[in-house]
């Protein structure tokens, strides 16, 4: 009788081992699903990422730095069977110094929103994409933090994903509307390509750049950031944590130079 409890507590140990490998592999795949959602710009994930940039050598005399916050909130939503609609918001608050000759200024820039339709399905080589309108507002705090234009154009990206990797590229171009500043109106193009790898357990390493040509200086502003980034839990919600590298490749004149660094905490309300 103890030889069969014996070997009656191992079976029930052995299905328990089983069950616990089991449901931490259903974590992990889900972790990874997560992951590449999140290299996804127009997934149908609610997220809502913090980018926290700092850049130094910016102004006339390249003594200037800058501390940038970007709040971009992603909420997709479902339009019939077969199309989603995903709203994306840029929300960036500034902290610069040097930027503008002898002065400081802290405060919120200009908001950029998007909104592309997309099929919810892919297209029948893999390919996932959406386009639609992009708004710059003019909401700055203070002129040395915006455009003081309001803008409208239009946005588009198209991806793939295999495997662990995603590739594409997002890109927009912003035309001002009625500008009577006195400044030049805003004519610039967006470029963003990038490629991201992540891993089984929810690493994802990303190389991006975010190109911005100016039509009206015919100057580029180029950085390129490299990212590594985690899915954790925290409080029973999943939340991505990263950081890295920029390295500003061109830059117009009193544009930031040289190597900069990027964190990011983002929110995910997976459904």
């Amino acid at each position: 009788m103890r030889k069969n409890t014996g070997i009656g507590s191992g079976l029930t140990f052995s299905f328990l081992a089983g069950l616990a490998a089991t449901g931490a592999d259903a974590q992990s795949a889900a972790s990874q699903e997560l992951a590449k959602s999140l290299s996804n710009p127009i997934s149908s994930l609610i997220s809502v990422p913090f980018v926290l940039d700092y850049d130094e050598g910016l102004g006339p005399n390249g003594d200037g730095r800058a501390t940038v916050l970007k709040l971009q909130p992603v909420v997709p939503f479902s339009i019939g069977e077969d199309w989603n609609l995903i709203s994306r918001t840029i929300i960036p608050f500034i902290d610069q110094d040097g930027v503008v000759p002898n002065s400081s200024q802290s405060g919120v820039g200009d908001v950029v929103q998007s909104f592309f339709f997309s099929p919810k399905a892919p297209s029948r080589g893999g390919w996932i994409w959406g386009a639609g309108p992009v708004f710059l507002f003019p909401t700055a705090s203070d002129d040395a933090l915006g455009l003081d234009q309001f803008a409208i154009g239009l946005t588009g990206v198209a991806l793939k994903q295999s495997g662990p990797w995603t590739y594409g590229a997002l890109a927009n171009h912003l035309w001002g509307v009625g500008n009577d500043t006195g400044n030049p109106s805003v004519n610039a193009s967006f470029l963003q390509p990038f490629v991201s790898y992540t891993t089984k357990n929810s690493w994802t390493f990303s190389l991006q750049t975010e190109a911005t040509y100016n039509w009206q200086s015919e100057q580029w502003a180029v950085p390129i950031n490299g990212i590594v980034s985690k899915i954790v839990t925290i409080g029973g919600h999943p939340v991505s944590l990263g950081g890295g590298v920029r390295y500003w490749s061109e830059a117009p004149a009193g544009g930031a130079k040289g190597w900069g660094a990027r964190l990011n905490v983002t929110l995910l309300f997976p459904k």
